[in-house]
């Protein structure tokens, strides 16, 4: 009866929502936009082997920001709505993350692991500041 592209449990994704993906060494982040489509940054892979989308891909410099079905984006990994952040900063109205997001399809975006990553993104993106875990671990007011 149930959408067989929602693993049992999940919570379905409201637009806006922050989407944590589980890879097999880091979380990728993407934003929920709607229609079963997100928002995410995926590494531009400068004249490498189609085949390296592997860890040395999510150091690379360059990146573009893409609108791409959740399901496509996921794969085989687990996926979780995650709007974490939402206990020490306000999230923006709806309209305006989607509006802000749409604005950055197709655009390459410069980023790095530790300094620019896809959590910097979304967070950019539904609270208007960049938040990330993955860097720093001090909780800062």
């Amino acid at each position: 009866p149930n959408d067989p592209s929602m693993a049992a449990g999940m919570c379905y994704p409201r637009p806006g929502d922050l989407i944590e993906i589980k890879r097999p060494l880091y979380q990728h982040w993407a934003l929920y936009l709607g229609d079963g489509y997100v928002i995410n940054v995926t590494p531009v892979d400068e004249g490498a082997p189609t085949l390296s989308v592997s860890t040395t891909s999510i150091f690379t410099r360059k990146a573009k920001v893409k609108k791409q079905l959740l399901k496509e984006v996921v794969g085989n990994d687990s996926w979780k709505v995650n709007n974490k952040y939402d206990r020490s900063r306000t999230p923006r109205p709806v309209a305006e993350i989607i509006r802000h997001a749409e604005r950055y399809i197709d655009k390459e975006v410069s980023y790095d692991v530790l300094g620019n990553n896809c959590e910097h993104f979304v967070t950019m993106l539904r609270y208007g500041e960049e938040v990330s875990d993955q860097v720093s671990n001090t909780g800062s007011a």
